[in-house]
C-alpha cells in the first residue's frame, strides 16, 4: 500500500449505540416503559413513534441527556467495533473519527470530553477526531456512516463508492455499498487496499 488509507468513521449508530442510550433516557424522563418506545424506523424519532412531539423538543432532550446525564460517555459500543478498528489500525489503516456531535449550543464541552472518554473506555483506536457537520470536507478514502442525509451528501460530492452505509432500519431504503456488521467494513477495506486483516479479540 503506497499511500496511507484513511478510513472515516462516524460514531453514533456506527461505533456507539446512541439509540439504545437515548431510549433509556427518554423512558426515565417521560416515565414510560422502555418497551413502549419502538425501534427507530426513520431518521427522525418523532416519525418513528417516540414520545417526542417535534424537532425542537428532541434537541432540548438531547442537550439535557448530553450535559446532565453524560450520554456520550455512557453509551455502549456497537458489537465488533473495537476489534475491527484495532485490526484495521494494526494493518496500517488511519482511523479518522468524523462526527457531528456539536449539534446544540451550550453542550460542546460535555460532548467533546465525553466522546473522548467513551473512545478510551471502550478501547476504540483513532488517529484523528473531527467534529464537523459537512463530512465531505474531511479527507477520507472511505467513510462509514448511518445517516441517510450524510450518505447522500457524501456520494453527491465524491461518488457512490466514497461512503459505506452502516446498516440500521432507518437507512434500509438507501441503495449502494452497505455494511451489515463491522466484518463487512474490514472486508471492504481489504478489497480496496489488498492487505490481509485479521480481526482478533482485544481485552
Amino acid at each position: 500500500m503506497s499511500k496511507e488509507f484513511v478510513l472515516g468513521v462516524d460514531l453514533d449508530g456506527v461505533v456507539a449505540d446512541y439509540e439504545t442510550g437515548f431510549r433509556d433516557f427518554i423512558s426515565k424522563k417521560k416515565n414510560v416503559s422502555i418497551d413502549s418506545i419502538p425501534t427507530a424506523t426513520h431518521w427522525s424519532f418523532t416519525e418513528s413513534g417516540w414520545p417526542i412531539k417535534d424537532e425542537a423538543e428532541f434537541l432540548n432532550l438531547h442537550r439535557e441527556a448530553v450535559t446532565k446525564e453524560h450520554l456520550f460517555a455512557n453509551l455502549q459500543p456497537i458489537a465488533g467495533a473495537s476489534e475491527a478498528l484495532w485490526a484495521l489500525s494494526d494493518a496500517g489503516i488511519r482511523i479518522r473519527i468524523v462526527t457531528h456531535r456539536l449539534v446544540v449550543n451550550f453542550s460542546h464541552a460535555s460532548a467533546i470530553t465525553d466522546t473522548v472518554s467513551f473512545l478510551d473506555r471502550h478501547n476504540i483506536p483513532y488517529r484523528d477526531l473531527c467534529f464537523v457537520k459537512d463530512k465531505a470536507e474531511v479527507g477520507t478514502d472511505l467513510i462509514i456512516d448511518d445517516a441517510p442525509h450524510n450518505i447522500k451528501n457524501l456520494r453527491r460530492a465524491r461518488g457512490d463508492e466514497s461512503a459505506m452505509i452502516f446498516h440500521q432500519l432507518y437507512n434500509k431504503d438507501l441503495t449502494g455499498l452497505r455494511a451489515y456488521s463491522w466484518s463487512d467494513v474490514v472486508a471492504e477495506v481489504m478489497k480496496r487496499t489488498g492487505i490481509e486483516i485479521d480481526i482478533q479479540y482485544r481485552s
